[in-house]
């Protein structure tokens, strides 16, 4: 098989040479540069590691293609040298992106070296994402809502999803509003041995008492006025397949009865009908609410609960993957790119900064809604804070976490330490007891200045 590589950059151009040797030498190289946000990486695409250019790329080509690069989850190799350096943003996203990094005059040999090494790893990695990465549904119905993380509570939450899929017990699906519970539903079911069956969502809380028992479980002709034929509930016409039930907690509890008797028995019947009909599907079930403490108040049935919460799978808040912020905002800015004006290209730092600091009580739900305005409303190049509607908002509304608290001290240690050593990165490192890369990588993570203020400058 011909080994395959993502090339960003111009062939003719300074790395000619390079793109010269890895074709003598096998490699198929397959240009993304051009294509930026247009391009879509396709599963029938070999490619397991990629090569940038960076003397031919901007700080907003990188802006551009960063999500691209992190949603081929493959390696990449920078090719350039300090001077590509010098922009902080750059900086940033080549550290984050790069797997390795050589000068343009490298030897072609040792380029090839680092691309097979980089290829091996690709192929591990690949492996361990399909038993605990990055879960992403595929599917062109779904393409819309994608589940994007690259933290560890992600990762943990996609590995259970996988576990549950695995099995055909009932599964309660926990967590607030707007954490992503019907896109949970839905990749458990996808990677269900049910997939190639039905997959029905209703949400319990959305239907007046009257017709939920019709929506459910059907109704026969005649079985109540305007009830002028049969009607198929949504358990039957899952058979076969999954069905979600979005907000159980507001099931009204007569209706808790007739479906704790279908879990136990498997068997339906349809309003105003004395048949029963068997139905095999795997009830999958959400709440936003504590059912344990409904069950307290006798708002909701023990009997139910414990049938229904046999596996169970919590959707972190996006407070709790705060670092999946930034991979989210430029993720659902591609996603709906149509949307923006042409002259739009990305989000300030400052916007960045205050998406991380704001608390997100409507979770990602809430982050969709926020870019979406900001890039239909945004008049400038970058997205900012009050494009998104967050430049006065509360932040300290709620008390800080143990993650802001940590920052925060972080923070203020660097400025001290740096202030006492007259901004002196060596003296501020040994302060520390830090190497200099630290205190550089500190600098650019809490966007503060490498050169001291005008009252504190010395030469």
């Amino acid at each position: 098989m011909q080994r395959c590589c993502w090339w960003i950059g111009n062939p003719e151009g300074k790395a000619q040479d390079l793109y010269s040797g890895l074709e003598a030498s096998g490699w198929k190289l397959l240009p993304l540069q051009g294509a930026l946000s247009e391009h879509r990486m396709r599963d029938d695409e070999p490619c397991q590691v990629g090569v940038m250019v960076l003397d031919d790329l901007t700080a907003q080509d990188l802006r551009q293609l960063e999500p691209l690069i992190l949603k081929s989850a493959s390696p990449w190799i920078a090719v350039g040298d300090a001077s590509n350096m010098e922009d902080p943003e750059q900086r940033r996203i080549i550290a984050h992106l790069s797997h390795a990094m050589v000068p343009a005059d490298t030897d072609i040999l040792r380029l090839t070296i680092l691309l097979e090494h980089a290829a091996e790893l690709s192929r591990l990695q690949h492996i361990e994402r399909e038993q605990h990465g990055l879960l992403v549904l595929d599917d062109e119905d779904a393409q819309e809502y994608e589940f994007v993380g690259t933290t560890p509570v992600m990762w943990q939450l996609f590995k259970t999803i996988r576990k549950v899929a695995a099995v055909d017990a009932p599964v309660f699906i926990s967590g607030e509003s707007g954490t992503g519970k019907e896109l949970t539903a839905q990749a458990i079911h996808e990677r269900s041995a049910r997939a190639e069956h039905p997959f029905h969502a209703i949400n319990c809380g959305a239907l007046p008492e009257h017709l939920i028992q019709s929506e459910l479980f059907g109704h026969e002709k005649g079985a109540f006025t305007g009830a002028q034929q049969r009607k198929i509930g949504r358990i039957e016409a899952a058979n076969g397949g999954t069905l979600f039930l979005d907000e159980i907690g507001d099931l009204p509890l007569e209706l808790q009865v007739n479906l704790l008797r279908f879990l136990e028995t498997r068997f339906i019947q349809r309003v105003g009908g004395l048949q029963d009909v068997s139905v095999d599907v795997r009830i999958l079930a959400a709440t936003h609410v504590n059912l344990e403490l409904a069950v307290e108040k006798g708002r909701f049935r023990e009997d139910l609960y414990h049938r229904l919460n046999v596996l169970q799978v919590n959707v972190p808040a996006l407070r709790d993957h705060s670092e999946d912020i930034e991979i989210l905002a430029r993720f659902f800015f591609e996603r709906f790119s149509s949307e923006k004006a042409s002259g739009l290209k990305g989000f300030s730092r400052e916007a960045l900064t205050v998406m991380q600091r704001y608390h997100w009580p409507g979770n990602v739900r809430e982050l969709i809604n926020r870019v979406r305005r900001a890039m239909v409303m945004c008049e400038s190049r970058l997205i900012r804070p009050e494009d998104l509607g967050l430049e006065r908002r509360g932040f300290n509304r709620h008390h800080m976490t143990l993650e802001e608290v940590r920052e925060k001290a972080e923070r203020d240690a660097l400025l001290a330490a740096l202030g006492r050593n007259h901004y002196r990165v060596n003296a501020a490192a040994k302060e520390l007891d830090v190497s200099r890369v630290t205190i550089y990588r500190l600098l650019d993570k809490h966007d503060i200045s490498r050169t001291p203020p005008e009252e504190v400058r010395f030469s």
